[in-house]
């Protein structure tokens, strides 16, 4: 039992840990940088910036990767309710590491056009600021692309929760409700940006509201000891 309760709470380390990377860099360096509808004042503020724009590029390539680490201690910590849940769950967090980590390519070559002279000699001045502000954007719909499988890790992860007998099953539920409101969320942002624009603070409530009580749940309570699992019902 303690072992499950050092293991919990390494997971809920890494996941604290990335919810602090990722609010520093697209709460903070993201807003800070970015300027809607203003090409040239997002490139100088890149410019401007170049030091907390590479960290907060670190800080967003390092919380994608902790992501995979935190499946893993949730893989050793849940696989005994169902294998191949678990491994579902690993799976598509993998995936969506990878869509996040590719998709940061396009976000550091706007350092290079903003700051390499060559660049504005190329394309010029209000060219170069274009590619920058084209660049971020591309970013930002990767960003929504990778949001589908933000959801649907929740879907395995809320089912082993549910099962498990470890945590709340209220706890599990709401996983599993934050899935289906990130996935709810995606049609609207491609087919209607400024409805999905309107709806994004209250899809977030179910998904923020799990996650955070997930990571403080993981901290401070570690998991509760697990009833015995019905084998039948468990796939290994």
């Amino acid at each position: 039992m303690e072992s499950q309760k050092r293991l919990a709470r390494t997971a809920g380390v890494l996941y604290l840990a990335v919810a602090i990377l990722a609010g520093f860099a697209v709460g903070f360096v993201r807003t800070l940088i970015y300027v809607p509808g203003d090409p040239a004042a997002t490139a100088a503020n890149i410019a401007a910036n170049e030091g907390l724009f590479r960290l907060g590029f670190l800080a967003d390539l390092t919380q994608a990767t902790l992501m995979l680490f935190i499946a893993m201690a949730l893989y050793l910590l849940l696989q005994h309710v169902n294998t191949n849940v678990a491994r579902a769950m690993v799976v598509i967090v993998a995936i969506s590491v990878a869509i996040q980590a590719l998709n940061l390519a396009p976000s550091f070559t706007t350092l290079g056009i903003a700051t390499d002279p060559d660049y504005t000699a190329a394309f010029g001045a209000d060219g170069a600021d274009s590619l920058v502000m084209v660049l971020l954007d591309l970013q930002q719909n990767g960003f929504l692309i990778a949001q589908v499988f933000f959801g649907l890790w929740l879907l395995p992860l809320g089912y082993l929760v549910l099962r498990s007998t470890m945590f709340p099953m209220a706890l599990g539920v709401l996983l599993i409700i934050a899935c289906f409101s990130y996935l709810i969320h995606l049609p609207f942002m491609f087919l209607w940006p400024e409805v999905g624009t309107l709806l994004t603070p209250i899809i977030a409530v179910p998904a923020i509201a799990a996650e955070v009580w997930m990571v403080f749940y993981l901290l401070i309570k570690g998991v509760k000891a697990p009833k015995p699992v019905d084998h039948a019902l468990a796939v290994a």
